[in-house]
């Protein structure tokens, strides 16, 4: 009976040990905690069509805080370094800053404050074009063709004012560019077209002094883009390529496009390369340097065209509630789906889009909430409750979770 007994005890540990090294034997690999969850220092701040509230969401928790704008219907913007935002007052000629309190260190960050507004404001006549570059902010001002440039360094500094550039231009719906140098590409308007778009692009310094003048002119100028070394203005005439030496030169369109010309420019992580995007044909690459222009998705149905916050991927949303994710090194659908309902093509306020590194988040202003669709599932994970009637939405912060 003994020998039977710890016979059985035997064979029992026995089967243990088995269970335990087929556990030990599993390779399937785990999901990073960034593909299940925002990364710890990323924030959304939106602003609302009818109020002057912000809302400051923490995806990883999805809460929110709330703060009150000057004014109502704010366009908002991100610096270049990530940490602050411009929030734009364009009809009441006003500039405002927020600082979301984080401070990166390449392989960390630090909480460096909570979220508030910062102390550097600006007053000029209708600032309308927002960039940021070389540890600047600007604005181009379409009330008297100025531009008004602070430090980003001076956002918690009191009393700080942005600086107004007076290049000697004609009012006009213009914009501008940095580039790496500290110069500054600014369009020019002439009345060669008619109404409030620019033909030109000239090259200033930081006192608004003349270095290059123009060498190339167009049937009209919106949009553009930077990467330090070449500024990339839309034109009704091609793509207009100017560098801070003052070489200017046009890239033309597809045959296909008609009257069609990109309105919109946006950046990318690669060197020399840009999306141009227009409703009437789709999003495109740019490459500045071989002179091409190569489709990325051709169709007339897009209603949000943005590239993620690390400037690799491009998110498109239809009209008709489908998303596609492309990368823009390889230029292929990475992921698709219906993610939302239909939007009209005359509604008054339509849904906006930014995309990180895992996820987009799609503001719904009929229901004044900001979703979030996760790429890994393609499906919104979360309905966060923002203002009632969301308006503009631009990330903060730093795809990074790693802390002291």
């Amino acid at each position: 009976m003994t020998k039977t007994y710890f016979k059985l005890i035997f064979l029992f540990a026995l089967s243990l040990f088995a269970v335990s090294c087929n556990n030990d034997d599993d390779t399937t690999p785990e999901t990073p905690d960034e593909a299940l969850t925002e990364f710890k220092y990323l924030r959304i701040l939106l602003s609302d069509e009818k109020t002057t509230q912000l809302t400051l969401v923490n995806p990883v928790d999805a809460t929110s805080s709330f703060f009150n704008a000057k004014f109502a219907k704010s366009s908002l913007y991100t610096t270049e370094s990530g940490r602050y935002a411009g929030i734009v007052h364009r009809l009441d000629n006003t500039v405002e800053t927020f600082d979301s309190g984080f401070e990166s260190h390449g392989d960390h960050v630090d909480v460096d404050g909570q979220p508030q507004f910062g102390a550097l404001t600006g007053q000029s006549a209708l600032p309308t074009h927002f960039k940021s570059k070389i540890g600047e902010i600007l604005t181009f001002n379409d009330g008297d063709g100025t531009l008004s440039v602070a430090k980003e360094k001076d956002v918690n500094t009191v009393g700080a004012q942005f600086k107004t550039i007076n290049a000697g231009l004609l009012a006009h719906h213009g914009a501008m560019a940095a580039f790496g140098n500290g110069t500054y590409a600014i369009t020019v308007k002439d009345n060669s077209v008619t109404g409030t778009l620019p033909e030109k692009v000239k090259i200033i310094d930081n006192t608004g002094k003349t270095l290059f003048e123009p060498t190339l002119a167009t049937k009209g100028i919106h949009g553009n883009a930077s990467d330090g070394t070449y500024a990339v203005f839309g034109s009704a005439s091609g793509v207009l390529v100017v560098e801070n030496n003052g070489k200017q030169k046009l890239i033309a369109f597809p045959e296909d496009f008609a009257t069609a010309w990109f309105g919109t420019i946006l950046e990318t992580d690669y060197n020399g390369k840009f999306v141009g995007f227009t409703a009437a044909k789709g999003a495109y690459l740019i490459d500045v340097v071989n002179g091409t222009i190569k489709p990325i998705i051709q169709n007339t149905t897009i209603m949000q065209c943005k590239v993620s916050y690390n400037h690799k991927k491009l998110g498109v949303l239809l009209h008709s509630g489908e998303f596609k994710l492309f990368n823009l090194n390889s230029l292929q659908v990475e992921k698709e789906a219906k993610i939302i309902g239909e939007t009209a093509n005359d509604a008054a306020l339509k849904p906006q889009i930014q995309l990180t590194e895992n996820f987009a988040y799609i503001t719904s202003p009929s229901t004044g909430e900001l979703l979030q669709l996760s790429f890994d599932k393609m499906s919104i994970v979360n309905k966060i409750k923002v203002s009632n009637t969301p308006y503009m939405i631009t990330i903060l912060g730093f795809e990074n979770s790693e802390s002291h």
